[in-house]
């Protein structure tokens, strides 16, 4: 299940992204241009409010890391990213630390984590008005 000592290690990147509505899992050769599995929360579960949930991450982390044992993948390095930007959570959704869990579970060697979560460097304006959020 997990590469022997003597194999030799193929990478790949697997990009997470984990927001409160869903998770996605996308893993690419060492590149980035090429995709080789693709799977989103949305896919292995019937109800929407169960998108993001950490037993979906799981369920499409164990699928991901099949399709990439198919095409000889036995090692990535994962960029983890939250909606970010200037009106997005800058945290990630709950399903993010399932599926690291899950995919060095299902037998794929783990290299870097990375957060690769958008941060602005100037804004927009903020919404809220001239006296801003009045609670």
């Amino acid at each position: 299940m997990f590469p022997q000592k003597n194999e030799k290690l193929r990478w790949g990147i697997a990009h997470i992204y984990s927001s409160y509505n869903n998770t996605i899992i996308h893993v690419t050769d060492i590149t980035g241009s090429e995709t080789i599995a693709k799977v989103s929360g949305g896919m292995v579960v019937k109800a929407h409010r169960m998108e993001s949930s950490p037993s979906a991450a799981m369920a499409a982390a164990k699928l991901v890391a099949e399709g990439a044992r198919e095409k000889g993948i036995n090692a990535i390095h994962i960029k983890v990213r939250a909606p970010g930007g200037h009106n997005g959570p800058n945290n990630t959704g709950p399903g993010a630390q399932a599926a690291i869990r899950a995919l060095s579970r299902a037998g794929l060697r783990i290299g870097d984590i990375e957060d690769i979560t958008a941060v602005p460097h100037d804004r927009c304006r903020k919404k809220g008005g001239k006296r801003g959020r009045r609670v």
